[in-house]
């Protein structure tokens, strides 16, 4: 835990770019942020000489050996601190303490494998392999002037490329999430333009026509209202019928403005998720679903994503969405680290939402299984006569639960 807690304090001083700011921003990297800090622990090789009884050749690798370690834990930090573009000089500066210091340690060839794994973080795959190379020949000519073993050395090269070329992978693999991550971003960008020129079209071909004749009516009416009072009258209830039409058109287009299709929500999920590194599996019951029940699952379901995005540290992610002839289910699992709170992570109203639809939500959420969310709304709203008013009008038929559509 502490280890996590000083990450946390470093990662504050770190760059954008830096390799505690990227491990802090990714969220697939959250069981790796304290790993540069366990990986000191491969310092203990440089207390070996006692062990193997090397003494005799480096009598004095005490004193060299804890003369260089603050050296290169300054080195270190400020190389997992620094920008990007910074981290070769960290990495050089790693180098040339472990040249410096195995005339006096052998073993303190265990700083090249440090700046070997820094050196995979500084740029591009190949310029970061050739700086890693680069550092490796300076070492061996080094070793190879104090007349040390070649078997050593070929140890400290193998060790030092798988080490790189770990980091080298890591950093591919962070660069195609980000780039994902920016598809995301863009798909909704674009969507969200599209929408609203379609939202200003309809508006317009909706209101245009249904105002201007408002307008003329209404002045219609008024020069009528002298002359000919009836005549007047019947231009007003055309103008109130007009009105209405148009209202009434007014809320149809914004139920559909409202509504969220579930089969583009499963896909920004999707991409969503592969951007944090989390595989998903959905099946989609291809069933037409009432717009009002449409949005509200495709809402619990983008709170769901995003709560297992942020929180959950899933690997899998599976997504359900089943219609039947009177109720629709929708089931998310994932198997990450589980003990959800019901009262946090946006579950409250997301329970609220589902409610208010008349519909039930079940979570199971045991610590280290995983957590399963299963929504069920049904297909078919009741609805409940209400005491008719005092005119002749027809009876108001007024739904028992609010559209989900409302809270959205």
């Amino acid at each position: 835990m502490w280890l996590l807690d000083l990450n946390t304090r470093l990662a504050a001083k770190a760059a954008p770019d830096s390799i505690l700011g990227v491990e802090t921003v990714d969220a697939r990297l959250h069981h790796t942020r304290a790993l540069p800090w366990v990986w000191l622990i491969w310092l203990f090789w440089l207390f070996a000489p006692p062990v193997f009884g090397a003494t005799k050749y480096y009598p004095h690798w005490l004193w060299a050996t804890l003369t260089s370690i603050p050296v290169f834990l300054v080195l270190y930090v400020m190389g997992h601190l620094c920008a990007r573009r910074r981290i070769a000089w960290y990495a050089l500066g790693v180098a040339a303490l472990a040249i410096a210091t195995i005339a006096f340690n052998g073993y303190a060839g265990t700083y090249v494998i440090y700046a070997c794994a820094l050196a995979s973080e500084w740029s591009k795959p190949r310029r970061a392999f050739v700086l890693m190379l680069a550092l490796l020949g300076a070492f061996s000519i080094s070793w190879v002037t104090l007349g040390g073993p070649w078997e050593v050395l070929a140890n400290f090269w193998v060790i030092s490329l798988i080490v790189g070329g770990i980091g080298i992978y890591g950093c591919l693999q962070r660069q195609r999430r980000a780039e994902l991550r920016l598809t995301h971003d863009e798909i909704r960008r674009l969507a969200a333009s599209a929408e609203r020129e379609r939202i200003g079209r309809d508006l317009h071909d909706l209101l245009g026509h249904t105002l201007s004749m408002v307008a003329l009516k209404s002045e219609l009416a008024g020069r009528l209202i002298e002359r000919d009072p009836r005549a007047a009258r019947r231009e007003m209830a055309d103008v109130e019928r007009v009105a209405r039409d148009a209202l009434s058109q007014v809320r149809s287009a914004v139920s559909g403005i409202r509504a969220a299709a579930m089969a583009a929500e499963l896909a920004s999920a999707r991409l969503l998720l592969e951007a944090a590194g989390v595989q998903m599996e959905y099946w989609h019951d291809p069933q037409a679903l009432p717009g009002d029940v449409e949005t509200c699952l495709a809402l619990v379901l983008r709170e769901a994503v995003t709560n297992i995005q942020r929180h959950a540290r899933a690997n899998r992610v599976e997504v359900t969405v089943i219609a039947g002839a009177e109720r629709v289910v929708l089931r998310v699992r994932d198997d990450g680290r589980g003990g959800v709170n019901e009262r946090g992570n946006g579950l409250t109203g997301m329970r609220e939402r589902i409610e208010a639809r008349g519909g039930t939500l079940a979570i199971e959420s045991p610590r280290g299984r995983g957590t399963s969310i299963e929504v069920s709304l049904p297909l078919v709203i009741e609805a409940a006569p209400v005491e008719a008013p005092a005119s002749k009008s027809a009876p108001v038929l007024v739904p028992r639960v609010q559209r989900a559509g409302g809270h959205a």
